[in-house]
């Protein structure tokens, strides 16, 4: 018994993994497991009885492209299959990248967490709208804390000198402002239109 790399097209390793496991229900073939890790891209991991029940399960199929010669031990990719549960260090009000896809890129505000489900509801900062949406945890990364954000501002705020209209700033005067206008009698659309 060995386990060994099948090398398949990337993004579609869900795919090849259903096609494999559909060949080998069908043949009854000595395969024991396949594992596609999360992150590994491009490769699936199969246990077989032997070289011969691998190559047939793999063999002839879309997205598949071949098995690479050197098996590997459990010891060798345990890291990537076992998850481990690390302390998850986000919190309400956290600034966020989200790192997975769709919203791959996106700067969003934590709205709320569920620890147990792993997921967190952000709303994204780019949006002019602020819609929540879901995430998984692991496709979060904090980049700002609003502890040490508010933090900053309070020795900002010390440093500030507050300024009202009409006075006089150190770069000169300030603009005058009309604050009387005239409210436009109807709609957005002209009478005449």
């Amino acid at each position: 018994m060995a386990i060994y790399i099948i090398k398949v097209t990337t993004n579609k390793e869900d795919r090849a993994l259903e096609l494999i496991s559909d060949k080998v229900n069908k043949k009854e073939l000595g395969v024991y497991s396949l594992a596609r890790p999360h992150g590994l891209r491009g490769y699936i991991f199969l246990e077989a009885e032997d070289r011969e029940n691998a190559e047939e399960a793999a063999y002839n199929l879309p997205y598949v492209k071949g098995i690479i010669g050197k098996t590997v031990t459990y010891e060798e990719i345990k890291n990537m299959i076992e998850p481990v549960m690390e302390e998850i260090n986000i919190e309400k009000g956290d600034i966020v990248e989200i790192i997975g896809e769709p919203f791959k890129k996106e700067k969003a505000k934590v709205v709320r967490i569920d620890k147990s489900k792993g997921e967190a509801v952000v709303t994204l900062l780019a949006a002019v709208v602020p819609i929540p949406v879901t995430v998984k945890l692991d496709n979060i990364k904090v980049i700002r804390r609003e502890k040490e954000e508010s933090e900053e501002e309070g020795t900002q705020e010390e440093d500030k000198t507050e300024v009202k209209m009409g006075e006089e700033t150190p770069l000169g005067d300030s603009p005058l402002i009309n604050n009387e206008y005239e409210e436009p009698s109807g709609g957005l659309i002209p009478d005449d239109y």
